[in-house]
């Protein structure tokens, strides 16, 4: 009897962790519920990096590193977006450089120029790191973003332009293709768009 007994016990106990009832069912379900977790976290961070959401970072970055990053993505149509904090009209046309981004993904490589560095001695390019990293994170721009090392005029000069924003883009064999400012705008209303930038992008894309 006691044998038989013993035998009954264990016969339920067993049941009760594979049938899911009492302990077991709480066990068997924090089980399955653990694994669903991390396969939903496991599925969504494939989505995020396959529709191009990751981290934000910032670099602070020299003319000459600012090139070397274009160059390095030869091969892809590429996009860089001179900009700054205190440039209403690029920050209104900002999240279009992130739709951009996540369109082409593959074929398109963007990224951005932050020109806040004003040269102030007692404003170091990294005095702007906050504000300028608080903005991309807001736009979730997940691209290479960049802060530049020398002061936005000397930018200018480099990009021959008269102020931002503006916005390069260069073909697939790393050649610079146009440089889309508001120089000869009348006004900021008829300035480019990233419909513009867009257009050039696919035509280039297309070839």
């Amino acid at each position: 009897m006691r044998h038989n007994a013993g035998r009954a016990e264990v016969e339920v106990q067993g049941r009760g962790l594979s049938s899911g009832t009492g302990a077991g069912r709480l066990i068997a379900g924090g089980l399955v519920f653990a694994l669903l977790t991390g396969w939903l976290a496991g599925l969504g961070q494939a989505q995020d990096k396959a529709a191009g959401k990751g981290k934000v970072t910032l670099q602070v970055a020299s003319w000459e590193e600012t090139q070397a990053k274009v160059a390095a993505h030869k091969g892809k149509v590429v996009v860089l977006d001179a900009w700054s904090t205190s440039c209403p009209p690029c920050m209104k046309e900002f999240p279009n450089l992130v739709k951009l981004h996540r369109k082409y993904p593959k074929d398109v490589a963007c990224l951005s120029l932050s020109c806040d560095y004003a040269g102030i001695k007692n404003k170091p390019p990294e005095f702007y790191r906050e504000r300028v990293q608080t903005f991309l994170e807001k736009q979730e721009a997940t691209f290479e973003n960049l802060l530049a090392s020398i002061e936005a005029e000397e930018v200018f000069e480099k990009l021959k332009i008269a102020s931002i924003p503006a916005v390069l883009v260069y073909g697939r064999d790393g050649k610079l293709v146009k440089c889309f400012n508001n120089d000869q705008a009348p006004t900021e209303e008829e300035g480019f768009t990233y419909a513009d930038v867009t257009k050039l992008v696919e035509e280039l894309l297309a070839k």
